[in-house]
Order: C-alpha cells, then structure tokens, then sequence
C-alpha cells in the first residue's frame, strides 16, 4: 500500500484518471495471468499493478527525457533493482507476476500515451471508467461471497 500511495499520485498527475485506471487493472490482470501461465497457480497482493504503474514511470521518464525524465527513469529503475533483489532473496515472491506487471506496463503507457504528448481520448475515458466498473464489481462479488460463506458456515 505504501508503494501505491507512493506511485499512484505521479501516475495519475502524468498520465490522468482514466489512463491510470486502465494501466492498474490490465496490468494487473497481464502480471497475473503470466504468472499463471508459468505454473503459478495462486498468488495475492496488488504487486502485478504496482510493478505495472512501476513500467509506466520507465516509459514516461524514457519518452519525455531531458533532465526531469532522466531522473524520473533513473528513480524508476531504482525500483525495478529493488524489487529484483527482493525477489531473488525471499522465498515466495511471484516474479513472473512482477516482470509481466512491468512489460504490460510499459507497453500499455507506450499505447495509451502521457498528458504532455497525447490528450485522453474518448475511448480511453470509455476504458477507464469501464476499468473502474470492473473493479468496483468484483470488489462488491468478493464482499458478496465473503459474507454468504460466513453466513452458511
């Protein structure tokens, strides 16, 4: 949560709501299904997003460039070395679930574009509040399941 509260107002400053909406879910949704393609077949935590809005920051601070985004990258990569560490260190860390975070992060900021280059579009206003909708749904389908099962048990 501390990176979150860390990355997620940079993020949304750089690239808006909608592009942040988008970024966060798909990219946690490509971390984990990478993660599940290599035979991982459980694993929790927002890590897959956090690394996703992580790539996104490698592509702003690469694709703006001059001083601010060099340091921008530099800060970012920063990251990517810590979380690598991280993972090779401790037991349990779900890697494949971190490297696809950062790869679908870095392509979809590639796709989706930065406030100072590419305006939002409509279809990505769409995208993002459909994102939003999603996430909203299946938050309210695990608090729904969570309290059936507390109640039948």
């Amino acid at each position: 949560m501390m990176a979150l509260r860390q990355l997620a107002p940079f993020v949304i400053d750089a690239f808006g709501l909608n592009r942040f909406a988008i970024l966060y879910l798909w990219t946690g949704v490509a971390g984990f299904f990478l993660s599940w393609l290599a035979g991982i077949p459980f694993t929790i935590g927002a890590s897959a997003p956090i690394c996703g809005l992580i790539g996104a920051i490698l592509y702003y601070g690469k694709s703006r460039g001059g001083f601010y985004g060099e340091a921008i990258y530099r800060q970012a990569m920063g990251w990517v070395v810590g979380l690598v560490l991280f993972g090779l260190f401790l037991p349990g860390i779900n890697n494949w679930a971190h490297g696809g975070g950062i790869v679908s992060g870095l392509l979809l900021a590639f796709l989706t574009g930065y406030r100072e280059r590419k305006a939002e579009t409509a279809i990505q206003r769409i995208l993002g509040t459909g994102s939003i909708m999603i996430t909203a749904a299946v938050l309210l389908w695990a608090l729904i399941q969570t309290v059936y099962h507390l109640t039948v048990s």
